[in-house]
């Protein structure tokens, strides 16, 4: 090949990433009146990055956007975090599994793993999980079989002080092995603080850190495939809707501000839309 026909090639190769990223916007808009893109399909604009090891350098190239989608490749312990914080939205993640797990976060033969964390607060690192890899927050866990989970991510503040996030939720009398509830929307309501899981409402009782495990009752599709995650942030109350289903809830959320995080935990994963949806207060 020529340098003209590489240049000519390179130049097509721009012009229909840019053709896919105007009209996925276009479409955006009309599903989702009144979307922001979060993610514009060319950069990382809004965003920065944080590695465990080398905080906001990324030498392994650990985050990149290529033809029109993000990919975190799972090659550390760490996230994208939004530059500005949010609160009320109505938050729209289309993702897929890439081929690879890493030996980060001991990943190697397990389920594919990452999360989106909400009302993410404290300094950068702060997280008491993965070493001081993440932001205190509440987790809407990414990873196969557990897709809908609710995870609270305690952290410590700048001066020194805990970060505690709590939640409420309708819970089913069934716990799972490490005795953590199952949500049942109209069950018994049971607050977690601090720390703790909340099974998603048709997760497998079976459910095993597996490379692609798949419960009887998923609704996550399989590798390769795109799902779409909406979350409803709205005052103090979560709900979670995987491919049209909603697999989760909670209530009297804190923090109910922060700010919004992708999740790198050793898995390779792919985006290739992020949008809120603003949601005003009554």
């Amino acid at each position: 090949m020529n340098r003209l026909q590489k240049f000519a090639r390179a130049w097509a190769i721009a012009f229909w990433a840019t053709f896919v990223t105007t009209a996925c916007n276009a479409a955006e808009r009309s599903r989702f009146p009144g979307a922001i893109p979060l993610f514009n399909g060319t950069n990382l604009s809004g965003w920065y990055s944080w590695l465990v090891d080398t905080k906001r350098a990324d030498p392994r190239r650990v985050f990149t956007v290529t033809n029109g989608l993000l990919r975190i490749s799972g090659d550390g312990l760490g996230y994208l975090a939004t530059e500005k914080e949010h609160s009320d939205y109505r938050l729209i993640v289309e993702f897929k599994w890439g081929a690879t797990n890493w030996p980060w976060g001991d990943r190697i033969g397990k389920a594919s793993d990452s999360g989106v964390f909400l009302h993410s607060i404290g300094p950068d690192g702060n997280s008491h999980d993965g070493r001081g890899a993440f932001r205190a927050a509440i987790e809407c866990q990414i990873m196969q079989g557990a897709t809908g989970d609710f995870l609270l991510i305690r952290g410590t503040n700048g001066n020194g002080s805990l970060i505690a996030p709590r939640v409420t939720v309708g819970a089913h009398p069934q716990r799972d092995a490490e005795g953590w509830p199952f949500v049942e929307f109209l069950g018994k309501r049971e607050t977690l603080e601090r720390w703790g899981r909340v099974n998603w409402v048709d997760k497998s009782r079976e459910w095993k850190d597996v490379f692609d495990f798949r419960g009887p009752r998923d609704v996550e599709k399989l590798r390769g495939e795109w799902n779409d995650l909406a979350i409803t942030c709205e005052d103090d109350h979560i709900t979670v809707e995987l491919n049209g289903t909603v697999v989760n809830e909670a209530h009297h959320v804190w923090p109910n501000r922060g700010k919004i995080l992708l999740q790198c935990e050793g898995s390779e994963i792919l985006f290739r839309r992020v949008a809120l949806v603003p949601i005003a207060r009554r």
